[in-house]
């Protein structure tokens, strides 16, 4: 069985010698560069672990992201392909998108069987079957067992129908709603994402025990926490390093420290292992300890993001947040002690959010100093409190996510016209990642003597004295750094090349470049350098004087190559043949922005079409 996992654009997009679609068609109303989340562009996630089940069960799979795709091209792959089965996971963002090509779809290969799965179906299955008829089936919450026995019928000839965790539309045209599927309780079962595909994301856990308004994590995953063993996660770990240019990995648990003692066994198990990398993860304030913290970094994390989402009590009460702002400061605090840099995730336009609740939060944010925050703006998400206590207030009518063309529906739960321009204001300018602390030499000192043995606080000290225009310290550091096996060398020597041009060593320079190049080129700002470096030198940039501009960083900044399935990089010529998987071709370098976050501001609620 052939089966095409496909994440789609958002909406129809021209190419460039064509003229933009009709509204309704292509881009949303006054959609601007930026509105778009940076992560929009990333595989979703689901799709990989899919793709897994099938390719164990032994079925034909490509995963396909054409999320950047003109559409006449998108119709010109999924005319290749030819596939039985096509799968497309369903966000709100990108709903148009997926409605739309599922409809291309059936005119193309009417044969075919479509279905959908994610965040936005889930919760809105009866109106996506009666909005889109080209879709056969909707996979209701977790799909990974759903999704396969769907393609096993459909192997057979077999309706899709009846299939427990699903829904269909019946023989009057109705629509059917299976039995519930229970969740899976033993997560390590199911196949595991790396060992079929090359990406740098990882999942270690499903769920979360708390139910924030605005979140809709319950609605995918049920409520509760699953996780999957100790072996399970390093052995991913290994596959996923032995693909990612770089070592570093984003862990995107919902919740990842909701069970302590299990990451502190898993970073302990991570350095006994000697698996030697940096990453990153998300979780809440609540569940954090000094011990817990010591052991992460120790184990190679670098950066610690936290759902704060308000700065004023009253707020997070409302939003039933379960923490308080003292437990906020107190985590960043720890935190901060062993050197993982803090970032916050804060919200504008949530419930009870004004103008007083909003100016406590900026003034938190001046007590807490985080090293970095990005705020966004509310979305009301299908599944989520919020959603369902806006229909219930009538001022929210679901229609509305197939009616309208918003990207997503950013608008305040309840703040006034007044109280939106001031948040809008300050957004719009800013918006994206803001950096906010940083730590000098005396602070990285005070890290190093808690972790002396530790090869990141060595670096991160020698960067101080960098800035801080003590170039034999910094080299002293960054040297000890490379001696205890720092994961990222080209960035280690990237610092020793900078370091060499400060102290008027050229050759320095290049010998370090030439090494960093050699050992571990794929770096966004080693990159840069060796481009500017050569570009000077071409110049005759040290005759004539010529300024040389050099960077010097090591924070968890992934750099990926524009490479299918992960990013919508180019296809290879033979992408429809069968007999394998699709061989990446080689795509353009791309840094992860630092403009993360949609800039999307809030809208008017009375601009929309709700519920009278």
């Amino acid at each position: 069985m052939r089966v095409a996992l496909i994440y789609p654009p958002p909406w129809k997009i021209p190419a460039k010698d064509e003229a933009p679609y009709s509204r309704g068609e292509g881009a949303p109303t006054g959609y601007r560069d930026g509105d778009l989340d940076a992560d929009f562009h990333q595989t979703p996630y689901g799709l990989f672990a899919l793709g897994a089940q099938t390719l164990r069960a032994g079925h034909e799979v490509k995963v396909l992201n054409l999320s950047s795709y003109p559409w006449s091209r998108v119709r010109e792959i999924v005319t290749a392909l030819d596939a039985d089965v096509y799968g497309m996971s369903c966000w709100t963002a990108n709903r148009r998108g997926v409605l739309m090509l599922a409809d291309e779809i059936k005119r193309i290969i009417p044969k075919s069987r479509v279905i959908v799965g994610g965040p936005h179906a889930t919760p809105l299955y009866k109106e996506i079957l009666e909005h889109c008829r080209a879709i056969d089936s909707v996979c209701i919450g977790e799909s990974d067992v759903t999704f396969l026995e769907l393609v096993d019928r459909a192997s057979r000839g077999e309706p899709l129908t009846g299939v427990t965790g699903s829904a269909w539309r019946d023989a009057d045209g109705g629509v059917a709603l299976g039995p519930k599927r229970k969740n899976i309780d033993d997560l390590d079962q199911l196949a595991c994402p790396q060992r079929y595909f090359p990406t740098h994301i990882l999942m270690t856990s499903r769920g979360c025990p708390w139910s924030c308004t605005f979140c809709g994590a319950e609605t995918s995953w049920g409520r509760g926490f699953r996780s999957n063993s100790i072996d399970y996660v390093l052995d991913a770990i290994e596959r996923a390093l032995a693909h990612v240019p770089v070592k570093m990995i984003q862990i995107k648990d919902d919740t990842f420290t909701t069970n302590k003692k299990r990451v502190i066994e898993l970073c302990r198990a991570i350095r006994a292992r000697k698996l030697s990398f940096f990453w990153s993860c998300d979780t809440r304030v609540d569940l954090l300890s000094r011990e817990l913290l010591t052991e992460m970094r120790l184990a190679g994390c670098q950066r610690l993001s936290l759902g704060v989402e308000s700065g004023s009590q009253r707020v997070l009460d409302l939003i039933q947040k379960k923490i308080s702002t003292d437990e906020i400061l107190e985590s960043t605090s720890l935190a901060k002690e062993v050197g993982i840099k803090v970032r916050y995730y804060m919200m504008l336009g949530n419930r009870g959010d004004d103008q007083q609740s909003f100016k406590e939060t900026l003034d938190f944010l001046q007590r807490a100093k985080p090293h970095e925050y990005v705020f966004s703006c509310l979305s009301i998400y299908p599944g989520t409190q919020d959603f369902h206590d806006a229909e219930a207030g009538g001022w929210l009518d679901r229609d509305v996510y197939f009616t309208g063309d918003f990207q997503e529906l950013k608008t305040p739960f309840d703040a006034n016209d007044e109280d939106m321009r001031v948040m809008n204001e300050w957004f719009a300018s800013n918006s994206g990642l803001r950096t906010m602390h940083k730590d000098g030499s005396r602070e990285y000192r005070e890290i190093l003597a808690r972790l002396p043995d530790y090869h990141a606080a060595h670096l991160d000290l020698g960067a101080a004295l960098y800035d801080e225009g003590d170039f034999e310290g910094a080299k002293e550091h960054v040297e000890k750094a490379l001696a205890l096996g720092y994961p990222c060398p080209g960035l280690a020597y990237n610092h020793l090349a900078c370091i060499a041009k400060a102290c008027g060593d050229l050759d320095g320079m290049m010998d370090h470049f030439s090494t960093a190049a050699k050992v571990d080129p794929q770096h966004w700002v080693l990159i840069k350098n060796v481009q500017n470096a050569r570009a000077w030198f071409k110049a005759d940039g040290p005759k004539k004087n010529l300024p040389l501009d050099l960077e010097v960083r090591h924070d968890f900044q992934l750099l990926e190559k524009t490479l299918q399935p992960s990013l919508p990089g180019p296809l290879p010529e033979d992408f429809a043949n069968w007999t394998g998987p699709i061989h990446a071709v080689e795509g353009d370098v791309m840094k992860t922005p630092e403009i993360e976050g949609s800039q999307r501001t809030l809208i008017d609620r009375k601009h929309l079409k709700m519920a009278p």
